[in-house]
């Protein structure tokens, strides 16, 4: 939700790359009395949109500024009281929120799973600076990533990304979605893998060494997926 139609369509363009499987739905701007889209929000927008997008399984709002907030809660208002118990407001980043919302809902979380992933979704160019908002700190410059800590052995492995974009959105959530699958802790030059978000914060270009430290019992899984989908590029070679 935006008060902006373009920004709320295009977000929704951005997490559909992510996600393909998701029902995202955009509620941006008004439309004047001739249907020409202007800057604010719509009361009756968010309500068709939220009708739009409940598929059963819960409906997660993200917003931009603070008066999408209020329109949306007035709007929540308005929901009969079971409808209401299937929509979570995210109090979130709206394009860091929404991607990391999609990513988590592509692999079938619920509606207050997929909450906690937007309102955790911070970017920064430097992932150190995040701590201890994550888990895993990012190794500093000349050091080895950290290794996940479960108590267990853990297995490594080193790739070059092949890939003319390197670690960009699209390869950081099929990483994210397929690690999210396993039974492990894994972590991609020190941040924590199942983050789509800490992935793309990276930096990783072409020609980077991406190098993954998992432990758990699919520990050697997650490193086997991982170096096949490095090698083969992301399917974009």
């Amino acid at each position: 939700m935006s008060h902006s139609s373009k920004i709320a369509e295009g977000v929704c363009d951005l997490a559909r790359q992510m996600a393909a499987d998701v029902e995202l739905v955009p509620a941006g701007g008004v439309e004047d009395e001739s249907g020409v889209s202007r800057i604010g929000t719509s009361f009756e927008k968010v309500l068709e949109a939220i009708s739009a997008a409940d598929q059963g399984n819960g409906v997660v709002i993200l917003t931009d500024l603070g008066s999408a907030v209020m329109t949306a809660e007035m709007a929540l208002e308005f929901l009969d009281s079971d409808h209401r118990s299937r929509v979570r407001l995210a109090s979130a980043a709206l394009v860091e929120g929404a991607v990391a919302a999609a990513v988590e809902a592509q692999t079938g979380a619920d509606a207050d799973a997929v909450t906690r992933a937007a309102e955790a979704a911070i970017v920064a160019l430097d992932p150190a600076v995040l701590e201890p908002f994550v888990s895993h700190a990012a190794a500093a410059p000349g050091e080895a990533p950290a290794a996940p800590s479960t108590g267990g052995p853990s297995v490594e492995g080193s790739w070059e990304l092949p890939n003319p974009m390197g670690l960009h959105a699209r390869p950081a959530a099929t990483l994210a979605r397929a690690m999210s699958e396993l039974d492990a802790e894994v972590t991609v030059n020190g941040v924590d893998a199942k983050s789509v978000m800490l992935l793309m914060s990276l930096g990783l270009g072409q020609g980077k060494v991406l190098t993954a430290s998992a432990a758990g019992p699919d520990a050697q899984k997650a490193i086997d997926q991982i170096g096949t989908e490095v090698t083969a590029g992301f399917g974009e070679l």
